[in-house]
């Protein structure tokens, strides 16, 4: 018998953990979208009218625990066709991480809104028009942020303060995982923009597991200087 095969007869080479990994996203993703399906589906009912922007945030709340625990559940993945259990994970993730999620998820949506309906009024607030650009650079950062927060807080059981304090931290400790983050968001951004909002939902599994790779050196360096 060759040694590429495990004892319950599925291949261990790449197809096998090609087609675990497939059915790891489709799994996730499934999870993820009926999980933050009631903030979504009210996105769907709410017009462009800036007046909506604090509706818009509380219908993108359930999105913050969504996500977290897609990332717990695509973190401890089994490569092994015998031995996958997406669904358990994800609902494990789910329930450890809402409420440390919501804790950073929450306040940030409400800080992004408020630079959004800034920008949105900006010609009425009698700015200079750097200020605009400040504001601009301030919420991408924040969003920067959020990246790390959101993977800390997912896969580490840290108090809320400490995420903040680790998140800020490594923005700038690793430069490449920050900017892969940021390209993430742009091409979640551009796939929003030309073609539709619902895309990046629709993909929101393989995009974070993206992000979870690219955080690698984020995920290990707190393992090995920030826990015990």
């Amino acid at each position: 018998m060759s040694t590429a095969t495990s004892v319950g007869g599925f291949g261990i080479g790449p197809l096998s953990r090609a087609a675990a990994l497939l059915h790891t996203l489709l799994a996730v993703e499934a999870l993820l979208l009926a999980t933050a399906a009631p903030g979504l589906v009210g996105l769907f009912f709410l017009g462009p009218d800036p007046a909506n922007l604090p509706l818009a945030a509380g219908c993108l709340l359930p999105l913050g625990p969504a996500l977290s625990a897609a990332l717990y559940a695509l973190h401890h993945r089994s490569r092994d066709l015998t031995d996958l259990h997406p669904a358990r994970d994800y609902l494990r993730g789910w329930r450890l991480n809402t409420r440390p999620a919501l804790k950073l998820w929450a306040p940030l949506l409400a800080w992004l809104t408020v630079i959004a309906f800034t920008l949105i009024h900006f010609a009425e607030t009698g700015l200079p028009g750097w200020w605009a650009v400040l504001l601009g650079v301030i919420g991408v950062v924040s969003l920067l942020w959020g990246a790390h927060a959101l993977v800390l807080t997912s896969l580490f059981a840290f108090r809320a303060r400490d995420t903040v304090r680790l998140a800020a931290y490594f923005l700038l400790r690793r430069r490449r995982a920050t900017l892969a983050a940021a390209s993430l968001l742009a091409l979640a951004g551009g796939l929003t923009t030309l073609l539709t909002e619902a895309l990046p939902a629709l993909l929101a599994a393989p995009l974070l597991l993206s992000l979870l790779r690219s955080s690698e050196p984020v995920i290990v360096e707190t393992q090995e200087d920030f826990t015990v």
